[in-house]
């Protein structure tokens, strides 16, 4: 059958929109594979207690702005550091000013970033009215409130879903929100994460991505997603979204964090830029032995631990040298190299 004029074009304008979007999604998966990301922060939950240098603990209840129903308390019984897990557990207390407590961490004033790639590998429990979460907030919340501050959620779960959800929040003309789900099996382990750059957000489950946002001054989004964010976890109780608890809710249910980690672009000193290529450290995180990569010149290195003591030193006289770390404890450490012609540091996590 002929196509009218009209329908020609609209063919032909919808073919062009499906090829334009189907070359950024390869340019975006191009430059994804082509990044070379630095670990600047991370929590492997490798203590017997939270780490107070980079959480605190948010408390009450209240509704929390969604009438959910959970007090949040900084009591074991809710959250607890063992087994190289942070373990944060719903709980039907029956009593006090409501029936049930849960936990909510934040790095607000600890750890702040802006852009870069940010992964949680977790164990999500399934019963109606659960609501575990991991996300950001902006980190000018107190000066601009919610949501013109902006909210990135990373992975939210709700109630009995086998279905992860990523989505955004800010102001625009009132409160605006989009978002994307994926199928998945939550009771596993799975690595939840994005990718924040400047004109995009890109969520991941397991390494593979389904959805992205594009940043961008017509929705007002510029506003709420170029400034610094800080990160949450918590595990909420009922609420408009999963609904409430009922008989079949099982008590108590908790979120597994295995890790928390932040990278961003690895970047040159303008005298590496020049002089020699990027310095490399992998793996990242490392278990037995850690390895330096185009090493240009005899350079001597300190691994230093999270309180900034020298833990462990090496020499390197080649392009490429490896040093075995297992005697060290697990947590977050620093690799400090001093030569005649440079000097770098390289963040790296011991598991």
């Amino acid at each position: 059958m002929a196509r009218s004029k009209a329908s020609h074009s609209f063919f032909e304008s919808t073919t062009m929109k499906s090829l334009l979007v189907l070359l950024t999604l390869l340019f975006s998966l191009q430059v994804q594979a082509q990044t070379t990301w630095e670990l600047i922060w991370s929590d492997e939950f490798s203590g017997s207690s939270l780490n107070t240098n980079n959480w605190s603990y948010e408390f009450g209840n209240g509704g929390w702005g969604n009438n959910e129903w959970q007090y949040y308390t900084n009591a074991s019984e809710n959250s607890e550091v063992s087994d190289g897990m942070l373990k944060i557990t719903a709980r039907h207390e029956g009593t006090g000013a409501t029936e049930y407590t849960s936990a909510r961490i934040i790095t607000k004033g600890l750890f702040e970033f802006e852009y870069g790639k940010v992964e949680a590998r977790m164990k999500l429990p399934l019963g109606q009215g659960l609501w575990p979460a991991f996300w950001t907030l902006g980190a000018n919340i107190d000066e601009v409130s919610w949501p013109e501050c902006g909210e990135i959620d990373i992975m939210e779960h709700v109630s009995n879903e086998y279905m992860t959800h990523g989505a955004v929040h800010w102001e625009n003309n009132g409160h605006s929100y989009t978002g994307n789900g994926v199928n998945t099996d939550p009771t596993q382990f799975h690595v939840y994460g994005i990718v924040w750059e400047e004109n995009l957000i890109r969520w991941y489950l397991d390494g593979v991505q389904f959805y992205q946002f594009t940043i961008q001054a017509p929705n007002n989004t510029d506003d709420a997603f170029r400034h610094p964010m800080f990160l949450l976890l918590n595990m909420a109780i009922g609420g408009n979204w999963p609904g409430y608890p009922d008989a079949t809710t099982p008590f108590p249910a908790s979120m597994l964090v295995d890790y928390v980690r932040v990278y961003q672009p690895a970047t040159l000193s303008n005298v590496e830029a020049v002089e020699t290529p990027q310095v490399l450290i992998y793996p990242n995180p490392a278990a037995y032995e850690l390895t330096v990569e185009n090493v240009q010149v005899p350079a001597e290195y300190s691994i230093v631990d999270a309180s900034g003591k020298c833990v462990q030193r090496f020499k390197s006289t080649g392009v490429k040298t490896s040093v075995d770390i297992s005697s060290l404890a697990a947590g977050n450490y620093t690799l400090e190299c001093t030569s005649s012609e440079r000097s770098y540091s390289r963040a790296f996590v011991k598991q």
